[in-house]
């Protein structure tokens, strides 16, 4: 028998005046009722109500007692509605990583038709490339294209993505289109660099297996918007995503090459720590970007 039973039990009593009345409100027996009162004062070591069969009179004792479990059942009702509330209604800070070029893009700015819809949250971005421990530095969520998601985290896909290289007409028709993967070698790739320019290779998919590319070039930067800039200048070769630059092949100001050679397809995911009951703040704003991306026409607009 749990202490908040037997709380229960004895407010209840006393609130009802009796224990068959109290035991018609809880859907128990009125033996049960006072099995739970008779529990409670054991364990108290306290007498809390005098009781014939007629009325329930409280000791000086029980009177005490009874405020503070009138407090203690309030603040836990309060509690309970709270968390209620919680699951229905977005309330609080959302604290949320994303990408830098993508957030720029594709989050951050639907910050306002969210709170427009939800205006008791506050919202905090961090729009980097580096792969946050979510948990250990405080996030409620954050924004993952493709690898691997810790199995300790929820994830739910908002869009699908694919890697291409791609280059401007006046480019390829200057230097030719590359038909294999070794033909790279003959152009000019815009590369993606790390700390210290290191080069990152490009990753592409040949007769079944993933591959890894070494390319080279007069231009490469640790930005991907510069990367995309330097591509739609006719300056090389670039391997971007097709969020980033859908738009652009659609007009036909960029063109894909080396298509049979592609990674297939991957998700832009939404991420968050598994937890039984997932606050508003989260869901909802995951709803908002997946009704944004799902619009017709989304990733062809002009960013």
């Amino acid at each position: 028998m749990d202490k908040l039973t037997q709380i229960e039990a004895f407010v209840t009593a006393v609130e009802k005046g009796s224990l068959a009345r109290a035991a018609l409100a809880q859907g128990i027996t009125p033996a049960m009722v006072g099995r739970r009162i008779d529990a409670l004062e054991q364990r108290l070591g306290a007498k809390l109500l005098h009781r014939t069969t007629r009325q329930l009179t409280l000791t000086e004792q029980g009177t005490v007692f009874l405020d503070d479990c009138r407090k203690l059942l309030g603040d836990l009702d309060s509690a309970e509605q709270n968390i209620s509330e919680g699951r229905h209604k977005a309330t609080g800070h959302l604290i949320v990583s994303a990408p830098a070029s993508f957030g720029r893009q594709h989050v951050a700015p639907h910050a306002s038709v969210f709170m427009a819809a939800n205006p008791d949250v506050r919202i905090s971005f961090n729009l980097t490339d580096l792969v946050i421990d979510l948990a250990r530095e405080g996030y409620d969520m954050g924004i993952r294209i493709g690898g691997a998601i810790d199995p300790n985290f929820v994830a739910i896909k908002l869009a699908s993505n694919r890697r291409v290289v791609c280059a401007t007409p006046n480019y390829l028709q200057r230097h030719g289109t590359p038909q294999t993967l070794e033909d790279l070698a003959l152009h000019n790739c815009l590369a993606f660099n790390l700390q210290g320019g290191q080069q990152r290779g490009w990753y592409f998919q040949k007769d079944g297996k993933p591959v890894t590319i070494k390319v080279h070039g007069n231009l490469d930067c640790n930005d991907g918007e510069l990367l995309y800039r330097w591509a739609s200048e006719g300056l090389g070769l670039a391997w971007r995503s097709t969020w980033e630059i859908q738009s652009q092949l659609a007009a036909g100001s960029l063109i894909t090459v080396l298509d049979n050679y592609a990674l297939p397809d991957y998700n832009i995911m939404a991420v968050y720590p598994q937890q039984r009951h997932v606050p508003a703040k989260i869901r909802f704003f995951i709803d908002t970007l997946k009704s944004l991306y799902a619009q017709p026409g989304y990733w062809t607009q002009k960013s």
